[in-house]
């Protein structure tokens, strides 16, 4: 069993910024946010129709908004509501001033959820290296035991 069970509460976000559980992709501009935090962190653009079928397959997600009301973060979490969740697009923007605290925050309010829904389930991710540290922090142990993910990128 992982030490998930005692983590402190979420760190505070720097002033302005909010953390929003589920926002609607209604509006094109979260779209574009997300899109452009994809390419910041790397990734390529999903568009309009892509993002609305990940959220769809997803069990919740989150964004974490700046003062301008732009995507600084995400993440989403997929699960087979028994045994297994994963945690995926663990995104920050590598320009925003309190990026750790941003991923900290999504972070510790995703084991959260999961603790309160899916208490039991193993939780799996992949994460970008600046969040190590912070998942280090959370009881996440990188390849334990040796084991090393793979992932296929279509």
């Amino acid at each position: 069993m992982l030490p998930f069970r005692g983590q402190p509460p979420a760190p505070r976000l720097p002033s302005g910024y909010r953390l929003e559980w589920q926002p609607s992709l209604q509006t094109a501009t979260l779209v574009e946010g997300l899109d452009r935090l994809l390419l910041l962190c790397g990734d390529r653009p999903r568009g309009e129709s892509l993002w609305q079928r990940v959220l769809e397959r997803s069990t919740w997600h989150l964004v974490v908004q700046d003062p301008e009301q732009r995507p600084v973060g995400f993440l989403r979490a997929t699960s087979d509501q028994a045994l297994n969740a994963n945690l995926w697009d663990l995104l920050s923007d590598p320009a925003d001033p309190g990026r750790e605290e941003v991923i900290t925050a999504l972070v510790q309010s995703g084991l959260a959820r999961l603790r309160r829904d899916l208490s039991g389930c193993s939780i799996s991710l992949s994460a970008p290296p600046e969040a190590l540290r912070v998942l280090s922090r959370a009881g996440f142990v990188v390849d334990p035991g040796g084991i090393r993910a793979m992932g296929l990128d279509l």
